[in-house]
């Protein structure tokens, strides 16, 4: 008679749960720096940084704003969220602060942290400002102790999918009618990088964040998407070509 064999998951060895963000660390880069979002400092700015601009709304649970005060007073909301942790970015090439991003689902015990809320005025946008903002969130979570971050966007934001898996991070799947949004049917794309994968990650973004890697012209030599790819553990089948 043979040993009933019952399989175990890999131990982690050493396991202590990271930090939650406190809401006080300033993330800073070369190209800008991540404040933790302030009514009062930032929510005037960031208005006018969107203002006439209403499509980058679309795929958010909220907004547009149809006026300053109304758009400060959800900014003093999510301030005081304990579940959410918002930053303010300042472009340093601009000297403004023209979006927004927030760590939220944290969750310590699990060693997971999602980055989500991403609201990047066009004239943050494809700038390298906008891609150390999410490398810096990035590696404050790894540096921190936890094991996954996730991307979570809504299915059809091809957008968004194709920013989270140029980032490096792995397609995981699409939950059906995830959820309602606006009034709205949502399927959610899931995308997430593992500790493991980060030191391999680090240096794609560090070889495509130098100097060395853009023209006189500021237009990049290498891809992050071409750096990231060799990491990434699974392809978007939605994202031909890319």
């Amino acid at each position: 008679m043979t040993g009933h064999y019952e399989p175990h998951a890999a131990l982690v060895p050493n396991w202590a749960p990271p930090p939650v963000p406190d809401g006080h660390t300033v993330l800073s880069g070369e190209h800008c720096v991540l404040e933790p979002l302030s009514a009062e400092r930032h929510a005037a700015l960031l208005y006018r940084s969107y203002a006439g601009h209403d499509e980058v709304w679309d795929f958010l649970p909220y907004g547009p704003f149809s006026s300053s005060a109304q758009y400060h007073r959800w900014v003093r909301e999510v301030e005081a969220d304990p579940a959410l942790q918002f930053y303010a970015i300042k472009n340093l090439a601009t000297g403004a602060f023209e979006g927004v991003a927030s760590y939220l689902r944290i969750a310590p015990e699990a060693g997971s942290i999602e980055v989500g809320h991403i609201n990047f005025s066009p004239a943050l946008q494809r700038t390298r400002a906008a891609t150390e903002a999410l490398f810096l969130m990035m590696r404050w979570a790894f540096d921190a102790g936890y094991r996954r971050f996730e991307w979570k966007c809504n299915a059809l934001n091809l957008k968004s999918r194709r920013a989270a898996q140029r980032l490096g991070l792995s397609y995981e799947g699409i939950f059906r009618q995830a959820t309602v949004v606006k009034g709205r049917n949502r399927d959610t794309a899931w995308f997430a990088a593992i500790d493991a994968e980060w030191p391999a990650l680090r240096e794609a973004f560090s070889a495509w964040l130098a100097r060395s890697n853009f023209d006189e012209g500021g237009q990049q030599i290498e891809s992050l998407a071409d750096l990231t790819q060799l990491v990434r553990v699974a392809k978007d089948p939605a994202l031909t070509g890319s």
